[in-house]
């Protein structure tokens, strides 16, 4: 019969609920995230008597999302810095001398069956098979698949408890030799065999406790422990928290694009939105053996990417902590305009790196600058300090008490931006336009975003469209799109001045033309997959080179034909593009308007599918 205190559990009911507006407060944009955490542990928090197998949480998301601090911070929070350990796996050979997990709970006191937190990080790195399929030999940490199986973990010292009884029975034997001799003995025991005895023994007492007993008497209880054979028996940690956190390049397919600090953060949140559980294990079973992924469990909380709004309000936190610690500490009172706010948005998010870039940006541009603005005010006992970014001056003014201090200050990302030239953006925005063109005459609605002067030392721009179903109309309107850029170029600045800012373009159409033949079988004329390599040598890939050239050829031709009939368009969102460097859906609508044309915008996440309903 299990004692149940309903009194405790209703304290730590309270004090969950407390955790999770702390945690809330704490980071941003991952309400939901936490609210299903603190859910999925509530069970083994508040009655961890019932549990009979650990509780497995997976954390899976970009790098920068705060996986590994949010679960800090828990356990802070839950008061188990005690009880918790992180553990990195990684196939890499390091220093560490501990080769299985048993090891490593064991040093930590976790094997005496209580409850306990362990924080598996960047799982990622212990894959068990390569792209390519293929095993990789282990030979360490093998026992985590055993603990995430059923929480239990095979004792591997019967030689330890052998080898303690012979020492303990070798010094008993000196003791008798020295009495016989009249000397004088030390029958204690001493601070290692304690500890050994209460790792071996998993005895829920400290060991400090041990040092009372004799050394007779510490032999007894391992004598009496061996007798009773429990010691053999599987260490039990079905009581254990086990976290598994990860991130996942094959489900964050955009985690590839850390450069981007162009793209508009709540596309990528957007897209980021759509990753489910079955795509999450998809991504696994690239990693690790089917056997293993079951073993991961059902419980997946997905990280998304921070939105727009989430990363202003970080920095506007961040902004808040600073002015606070300035007054606490200097009795100096700050005021922080929203100009410093953009500029640490344009410079630091990079929506993909999550808010470690941010962080940085804020130390960069104003805690930086502060120090030397607070050491003149401290110096002449001045109490208000009042930062600001002019843009047209391109620098910081600080106003000490009315005494205006400048700063020449230039973002590091906007010092890019402003490096390209007003010809390349030109030739550029051309470009891009030439893609949002065909892509709103092909599919009626703006894309999501168009640019043509980015945070890059190489010149380039690009349209950003909605998920597109892959179908295979779709797929002759994406090589038309990828095409409709380098023919804009060709048709406004003529064919000897098109630029090879295409070639990107014309890889991407050729193996969507590829596919449409030799994988979708779309060709009437060929109806075998010749995209398959275990095949390929007896498979002549080459027959349907012909049909994939004629194919691209008939597409240019079409393409060309609508660029010309819609020149007048192509103009007009070249022209306003090349002079702002970036149009949103809005304003590339009005344009399309103008120009004859009733275009749709769509928000971010929005699959262009057909009505299938009506066909049935």
């Amino acid at each position: 019969m299990i004692n149940i205190d309903l009194k405790l559990i209703e304290k730590k009911k309270k004090s969950l609920e407390k955790i999770k507006k702390q945690l809330k407060i704490d980071f941003i944009g991952i309400d939901d995230i936490i609210d299903s955490l603190l859910e999925y542990i509530s069970v083994w928090y508040l009655l961890p008597e019932i549990l009979t197998r650990p509780v497995i949480v997976n954390l899976w998301g970009m790098t920068g999302v705060g996986k590994t601090d949010l679960i800090r911070k828990l356990v802070k929070y839950l008061d188990f810095q005690e009880r918790f350990t992180e553990i990195e796996l990684s196939n890499i050979d390091n220093t560490s001398w501990e080769k299985s997990v048993a090891q490593v709970l064991e040093k930590h006191g976790f094997n005496n069956e209580q409850p306990a937190i362990v924080l598996f990080d960047e799982i990622q790195r212990f894959n068990t098979i390569e792209h390519d399929g293929k095993p990789i030999q282990q030979t360490k940490f093998m026992d985590f698949w055993e603990l995430l199986s059923d929480g239990k973990l095979s004792r591997k010292q019967k030689e330890d408890i052998d080898y303690h009884i012979l020492n303990f029975l070798s010094k008993k034997e000196d003791n008798k030799r020295r009495i016989s001799d009249g000397g004088k003995v030390d029958n204690s025991l001493q601070l290692w065999d304690a500890r050994e005895i209460q790792k071996l023994l998993t005895l829920d007492s400290d060991y400090s406790s041990i040092l009372n007993m004799s050394a007779d008497e510490g032999l007894d209880l391992l004598t009496q422990a061996k007798k009773d054979k429990k010691i053999y028996e599987p260490v039990n940690y079905s009581k254990m928290l086990i976290i598994v956190s990860g991130n996942l390049d094959e489900a964050f397919s955009m985690a590839m694009a850390t450069s981007e600090s162009d793209i508009d953060a709540d596309i990528f949140h957007a897209f980021t939105k759509k990753i489910t559980i079955v795509d999450v294990k998809n991504s696994l079973s690239k990693k690790f053996r089917p056997e293993q992924v079951a073993r991961f469990g059902n419980i997946h909380l997905i990280y998304r990417s921070l939105n727009k709004d989430n990363f202003e309000k970080l920095i506007k936190k961040e902004i808040k902590r600073i002015i606070s610690d300035t007054k606490s500490k200097f009795g100096v009172t700050l005021t922080i305009d929203n100009s410093i706010n953009e500029l640490i948005y344009r410079n630091g998010v990079f929506p993909v790196q999550g808010v470690r870039p941010v962080f940085s940006s804020i130390v960069d541009i104003l805690e930086t600058n502060l120090s030397k603005y607070l050491y003149t005010a401290i110096m002449n006992s001045n109490k208000t300090i009042d930062i600001m970014y002019n843009v047209e001056q391109s620098e910081i003014q600080a106003n000490i008490d009315n005494q205006l201090t400048t700063t020449k200050y230039v973002g590091r990302v906007d010092k890019i931006r402003e490096s390209n030239t007003d010809n390349a953006i030109t030739n550029i925005s051309v470009h891009e336009s030439g893609h949002a063109l065909m892509y709103i005459l092909l599919f009626n609605i703006v894309p999501l975003q168009l640019k043509s002067k980015l945070a890059s030392s190489y010149a380039g721009g690009f349209t950003f469209p909605h998920q597109i179903h892959e179908t295979r109309e779709n797929q002759l309107k994406k090589i038309m799109i990828f095409l409709a850029g380098g023919l804009a170029e060709e048709i406004v600045f003529g064919p000897s001045l098109a630029s090879t800012g295409r070639g990107n373009d014309w890889e991407k159409l050729t193996v969507i033309a590829i596919d449409y033949y030799r994988k979708y079988g779309f060709g009437e004329d060929f109806n075998a997959n010749y995209a398959i390599d275990s095949y390929s040598y007896h498979m002549d890939k080459f027959k349907t080179d012909e049909a994939i050239e004629l194919l691209i050829t008939e597409q240019t031709k079409k393409t060309t034909e609508i660029i010309i009939k819609n020149k007048d368009l192509l103009l007009h969102l070249s022209t306003e593009l090349a002079k702002s460097g970036s149009m949103s859906p809005a304003a590339i609508k009005e344009i399309a308007i103008k120009n004859g044309l009733k275009p749709s915008i769509k928000e971010e996440g929005y699959l262009i599918i057909d009505d299938y309903g009506k066909y049935l």
